[in-house]
């Protein structure tokens, strides 16, 4: 059955589509990055036709959002994946990368996966969160020049008062922003629900769990640990080759802002979760390196993580998971009594 296939090269002010129509011949346009532009290429469509879009961040959001409104499937595509599925291949331009991504669409139709615009409340919860974020960045870099300042021999009066009012007024906004995202998050029963349990981990505290709520679309886009892991960069990758056999490593293609945070999360949870301590311990016995039990306190974080939330049931402060073999010995003394 033959399924068209529109590539998409994304932009900000406009996008060059390429596709073949009902004659076999190959055809290109260029449509802004509009509401009405974009409404009218998709209401031209085919029906049994998809889009395939490299994965631009915010350029392809409307495409994404009015895709779905209208019922149009597109498939987003990162860059790299793109490049690398083409083989030796010359020349760069924007009609000439909608026509293979439109060719990359065309080859590998079953291994798409069709984007769905994340809700309302994650989308607002995001922009709220971002906000956030870059305000932190600049109170922190603010914070390390005032430190440098402070040991010059000759001081400006002046230049300490601006400086005191914008920490005090990035400090009101901050606190500000933070009633707003937890304000957001106890609206919505089900993201209530994620965080409440989520942060009953401990270790997760409220940014970390604010964090995953969004990058994993409350975990339903990412919904297995397993993909979580990977997407966090926490997840390790075997490496061999006929007889040789190296280190498993970690893909440096990750969510370098969630790992960050999960090794923040690992360390407060070794320090004051017994079963993480206890974890920890163990690894350091066996003569594991530091940032190599971290990575593994954070996957083993990330896992009781998707445990409580999946299953609908509360952290055990106390609980200790015991060795599988041991939870093995214990059930067959039990079948024997």
């Amino acid at each position: 059955m033959f399924m068209q296939v529109y590539g998409i090269d994304l932009s900000k002010e406009k996008f060059d589509v390429n596709f073949i129509d009902a004659n076999g011949k190959e055809e290109s346009l260029k449509v802004k990055n509009s509401l009405a532009s974009i409404s009218r290429f998709l209401s031209s469509v085919t029906e049994d036709g998809f889009l395939c879009a490299e994965h631009t961040g915010a350029y392809g959001d409307l495409l994404v959002y009015l895709c779905n409104q209208m019922n149009v499937s597109i498939a987003l595509i990162p860059g790299y994946t793109i490049k690398h599925s083409l083989g030796l291949v010359k020349g760069k331009s924007d009609p000439l990368d909608s026509k293979r991504i439109r060719e990359y669409g065309e080859r590998f139709t079953d291994k798409l996966e069709y984007a769905e615009y994340p809700e309302e409340n994650i989308v607002e919860l995001k922009q709220l969160y971002t906000l956030r974020y870059q305000l932190v960045r600049q109170r922190k870099s603010l914070r390390t020049i005032d430190k440098g300042r402070g040991v010059l021999p000759m001081q400006n009066i002046k230049v300490y008062n601006h400086l005191n009012n914008v920490m005090v007024k990035l400090d009101e906004e901050i606190a500000a922003i933070e009633d707003e995202i937890e304000a957001l998050i106890l609206s919505d029963q089900e993201m209530r629900e994620s965080f409440e349990l989520a942060t009953g981990v401990i270790g997760i505290g409220p940014v970390i769990a604010t964090n995953l709520i969004i990058k994993t679309g409350n975990f339903k886009a990412i919904d297995t640990y397993r993909r979580a892991a990977s997407y966090a960069g926490v997840c390790p990758f075997p490496k061999t080759s006929g007889k040789m056999i190296g280190k498993s490593k970690t893909s440096p293609f990750a969510d370098k802002e969630l790992k960050t945070l999960l090794y923040m999360g690992a360390k407060a949870a070794v320090k004051h979760n017994k079963e993480f301590k206890l974890y920890f311990q163990k690894k350091e016995l066996e003569g594991k390196p530091y940032f190599l039990i971290m990575n593994n306190v954070s996957n083993k974080l990330l896992r009781t993580v998707y445990s409580v939330v999946k299953n609908k049931t509360p952290y055990e402060k106390d609980h200790i998971c015991l060795d599988p073999r041991e939870r093995d010995t214990n059930s067959s003394e039990k079948k024997v009594a």
